[in-house]
């Protein structure tokens, strides 16, 4: 992603009704959980690393790009510039993977999701948030640099190939999928912008809404997955 796409959201993560809810939901998701090492792959500036953190998790954020990584920092986060095809950590010693919204900015995800599987210890977790439907693709796609949209299958036999084992999926932004589908026809930018507070707050109601209901296998804007790995430092490769 763009440097300049990267401060933005830095600048609107922790009030965006998208980023805080996004937020919100991996909260939930280690809810629970006895906290270890985790690592927060495609930081950007360090938003869900902060959550893992204060969650209990000795959290590090890998970021590639100098501006979000500069950012994670400034935030006080432990911080490693890093290409998630190849993650500066020795085999099977992360509890815990986060990839919320970056396997879609890499042409080789195969590569990304081995390293992840890698690092992870047997029995390890993932958390993986993508960008689903090409028919959904739009002018925000290319200006955030996307390289696809998945499929569910797709997504789900990504993690499967690299040894992991699906502990459950769910799509999200499920209501709110025809006003985005809207807007991506309508040809507008980035939907990192700042929306009035009052849509902000609408917006969020309505996601949050989501939690709730039985909606997460109709088609969505984004798919979210745990998935459990069995390999655990298996190597770069992944299984064949």
């Amino acid at each position: 992603m763009r440097a300049a796409e990267v401060a933005k959201l830095a600048e609107l993560e922790d009030e965006h009704w998208w980023y805080a809810e996004r937020r919100a939901l991996l909260a939930r998701d280690v809810r629970g959980l006895d906290p270890g090492l985790a690592v927060d792959v495609g930081a950007a500036g360090g938003g869900n690393t902060a959550v893992l953190r204060d969650a209990g998790w000795r959290a590090v954020a890998a970021e590639l790009g100098a501006t979000g990584a500069a950012i994670a920092r400034h935030r006080g986060l432990a911080t490693v510039r890093a290409d998630a095809r190849s993650l500066p950590f020795a085999d099977g010693v992360m509890d815990l993977a986060v990839a919320f919204d970056v396997l879609e900015h890499i042409e080789d995800d195969d590569t990304a999701v081995a390293e992840i599987a890698r690092v992870l210890r047997p029995g390890g977790l993932a958390l993986v948030a993508v960008p689903v439907d090409m028919r959904l693709w739009g002018a925000h796609d290319v200006t955030v640099e996307h390289v696809r949209r998945y499929e569910r299958p797709e997504a789900l036999d990504l993690l499967r190939r690299h040894g992991f084992t699906i502990d459950r999926h769910r799509s999200w932004m499920v209501l709110l999928r025809p006003v985005v589908a809207r807007r991506r026809r309508a040809g507008a930018g980035s939907d990192l912008e700042r929306v009035p507070r009052s849509v902000n707050r609408a917006l969020a109601f309505v996601v949050a809404a989501e939690r709730r209901l039985p909606v997460g296998r109709l088609p969505g804007v984004s798919l979210r997955v745990r998935a459990r790995s069995s390999l655990g430092g298996a190597g770069r490769s992944g299984p064949s």
